[in-house]
C-alpha cells in the first residue's frame, strides 16, 4: 500500500511538471517566438529582415527564433492588438496607432523615445502611380479634382498610409488657397468623389490599381509606387507631387505581451537591429528612407529628395489631427458621404 503511495505521489509531480512545463512562456528554450504586428506594405521588407535578424540573433546568444507576420490596414491592427492579437513588437504606419495600443495599457508611456528618431527607424512619403504615359497628365494634387479622373485610395478609419493621403492633400490645397479652411474642405470633398474604391489598406488599394486595372491614379506610399514599378516597369511611372508629407512609420515593443512571453530582450533588439547599416540598407532596397542620413544620402538618385514635404507637426502632432479630421464625425466623415 504504501508503495502504491509513493507511487501516485511521484505520479502527481510528474504530471504538475509537465503542466508547467506545456505553460512556459514563448521566451524559454533554445527556440523563441516573437509576433509583429505590421501594416500592409511592409510585407518583403520585414520577409528579408527577419532573416537578416535570425542570422544576427544566432551569432550573438546562439539560438534560433521564429518571427511570426501580421499585415494589414494600420489602424485595424492596431486595434486587434488591443482586442488580443498577442504581439510582441509592432511597427505600425502612424505614431497614433501606436499611442492607442499605449493608451489601452498595453505599452508604457514613454514608448516614442524608446528608440533613435522617434522610434522611427525608416520613413517614406506619397506619390502618384500612374499608368505609363499618363494619358490624364495627371502633375498635382488639383488634377485629382478634375471630373475625367477617377482616384484610389485607402479609407483613413482603418489605414495609416490613407491618413497620410489625406494630410498631404489637405497641406497641398491649403498651401494653395491661402489657407482657407472652407476652400480646402471642397477641394478635399471633390477628390474623394473621385475616389473610385476606398480599400481598407494600403496594399488592397495598390492591388485594385494595379491588379484589378481600376482608377487613373493611385494615391500611394513612396516605397509602394515603386515596388508596383520594380514589379511592372513597362506598366506605370512615378509622379511626385509639388507638396508631399514625411511619413514616419513607428515601432514599439508591445510591453505588458513581451513581458508575459518572456521576450523581453529579443523584441527590444529586434527593434534596434532595424538601425544597423546593414538594415538600414535593406530598408533602402525595399524603398523606404533610412532615418540614417549618411546611409541615405547613399540612395540620393533613387529617391526625389526635393520634394517639399510637410510633416505631422504642422497638424499639431497626431492627436490633434486625429481629432480634427479622422474621428467619428471629424472632417473626413464630414466630407465623405
Amino acid at each position: 500500500m504504501k508503495k502504491r503511495k509513493t507511487a501516485l505521489i511521484l505520479a502527481m509531480a510528474l504530471a504538475a511538471l509537465g503542466l508547467f512545463t506545456g505553460c512556459q512562456s514563448e521566451g524559454s528554450g533554445d527556440e523563441l517566438k516573437i509576433t509583429n504586428v505590421s501594416y500592409d506594405p511592409t510585407r518583403e521588407l520585414y520577409t528579408e529582415y527577419n532573416t537578416l535578424f535570425q542570422k544576427h540573433w544566432k551569432e550573438k546568444t546562439g539560438k534560433e527564433v521564429e518571427i511570426v507576420q501580421s499585415h494589414g490596414g494600420s489602424g485595424a491592427q492596431a486595434r486587434s492588438v488591443i482586442e488580443g492579437n498577442e504581439a510582441d513588437v509592432v511597427t505600425l504606419a502612424l505614431e497614433h496607432d501606436i499611442s492607442a495600443i499605449a493608451n489601452a495599457g498595453l505599452i508604457e508611456k514613454n514608448w516614442l523615445s524608446e528608440f533613435d528618431s522617434d522610434s522611427s527607424p525608416y520613413t517614406s512619403t506619397i506619390v502618384f502611380l500612374v499608368r505609363k504615359g499618363n494619358e490624364k497628365n495627371i502633375r498635382d494634387w488639383n488634377d485629382l479634382i478634375r471630373d475625367d479622373v477617377e482616384v484610389i485610395t485607402p479609407n483613413p478609419k482603418t489605414s495609416g498610409g490613407a491618413c497620410w493621403n489625406f494630410l498631404a492633400a489637405w497641406a497641398y490645397s491649403q498651401k494653395t488657397n491661402g489657407n482657407n479652411e472652407e476652400q480646402t474642405k471642397e477641394f478635399m470633398k471633390k477628390l474623394y468623389q473621385n475616389v473610385l474604391v476606398l480599400d481598407s489598406g494600403a496594399r488592397g488599394a495598390t492591388n485594385t490599381f494595379v491588379e484589378n486595372k481600376q482608377g487613373d491614379v493611385l494615391l500611394a506610399w513612396e516605397n509602394e509606387a515603386y515596388l508596383s514599378l520594380k514589379q511592372y516597369p513597362d506598366d506605370y511611372e512615378i509622379v511626385s507631387p509639388s507638396v508631399s508629407i514625411l511619413a514616419q512609420p513607428s515601432v514599439a515593443v508591445v510591453d505588458s505581451i513581451a513581458k508575459k512571453h518572456g521576450t523581453e530582450e529579443i523584441s527590444s533588439e529586434y527593434l534596434k537591429q532595424l538601425y544597423s547599416d546593414e538594415a538600414q540598407r535593406l530598408v533602402a532596397k525595399h524603398f523606404y528612407r533610412p532615418s540614417n542620413q549618411k546611409i541615405l544620402s547613399e540612395f540620393k538618385d533613387q529617391f526625389d529628395l526635393s520634394m517639399k514635404l510637410v510633416t505631422i507637426n504642422d497638424f499639431g502632432g497626431w492627436d490633434a489631427a486625429y481629432e480634427k479630421y479622422f474621428d467619428d464625425g471629424a472632417i473626413f466623415d464630414q466630407i465623405y458621404q
